[in-house]
């Protein structure tokens, strides 16, 4: 397997599968793994073969999130770097903008397979996916009150949203793990798969999301994050654009012809 600090598998499938590649070290979050995560993303955006992002982690971690022996070493490792309040609270808001945000914002699906342990930083990736999906083996938590953290990488704004204010709150002060099976009745995961068949169960999944009407599921996810910060009144206007762009495409058009001859839809992309 390449050393590279994250390796993209383009499969026949329209299944673009990240794996973040540190297995020695848990795959923590370095500056470089981040980095090569936003180009991999960006990439895939505007890939139009790729139709459904999936992202793992090599070995037996999803990612343990930030690497807590850098920052043993280097204070500044937290932020990557900086010396200034600004300069520093900057590059790590960019970072996390960059992973984080474009997982959110990315217009085709995202799919978190957690095949380990997620915690920290990390789990603001979890969170910020359409759909998780955990080996039981999975370890889900928030972890930053365990290393004195307040909490980064959008998981103060994203666990609450899934999980309740309440719980959320519980499990930032507390720092405990989450199995597999925990971590699905509280809704923080979609499903639970054994671990033996895990990612070619998971793949599955992904590839089913990826024969769906592409530029549609983008259109949906704007919605729901625009929803988020806005009146009803504007969702409406907002949904109502969005949908005369989908009547437009040529998947929409085709699947009612489709529905009206009694077949099954057959999606493009496009």
């Amino acid at each position: 397997m390449s050393d590279a600090p994250i390796l993209v598998d383009t499969r026949d499938d329209g299944v673009a599968l990240i794996t973040l590649n540190r297995p020695d070290r848990l795959n923590a979050m370095s500056a470089d793994l981040l980095a090569q995560l936003a180009d991999a993303l960006t990439a895939a955006a505007a890939d139009p073969a790729v139709r459904c992002v999936a992202i793992t982690g090599a070995g037996r971690a999803f990612s343990a999130g930030g690497d807590v022996k850098d920052m043993a070493a280097d204070r500044r490792a937290v932020t990557f770097g900086g010396e200034s309040d600004e300069e520093a609270s900057g590059l790590l808001a960019r970072a996390a903008q960059s992973t984080t945000g474009a997982i959110y914002d990315l217009p085709k699906p995202v799919v978190a397979l957690i095949n380990g342990v997620a915690v920290g930083g990390a789990l603001g990736l979890v969170l910020a996916c359409d759909v998780r999906l955990a080996s039981s083996r999975a370890r889900l938590g928030t972890a930053f009150r365990n290393v004195g953290l307040s909490g980064d990488f959008g998981t103060t704004y994203l666990l609450p949203r899934l999980v309740g204010w309440g719980r959320a709150r519980e499990l930032f002060l507390s720092g405990d793990l989450l199995d597999a099976e925990g971590a699905r009745e509280i809704g923080l995961v979609t499903a639970v798969y054994d671990a033996d068949t895990f990612l070619e169960d998971a793949l599955a999944y992904c590839a089913g999301l990826a024969q769906g009407p592409t530029l549609a599921f983008g259109r949906m996810k704007a919605n729901l994050n625009f929803g988020e910060g806005h009146s009803l009144r504007q969702a409406l206007a907002h949904e109502a654009l969005n949908q005369r762009f989908s009547a437009l495409d040529h998947d929409h058009h085709d699947a009612a012809v489709a529905f009206a001859s009694k077949q099954e839809p057959v999606f493009h992309g496009r």
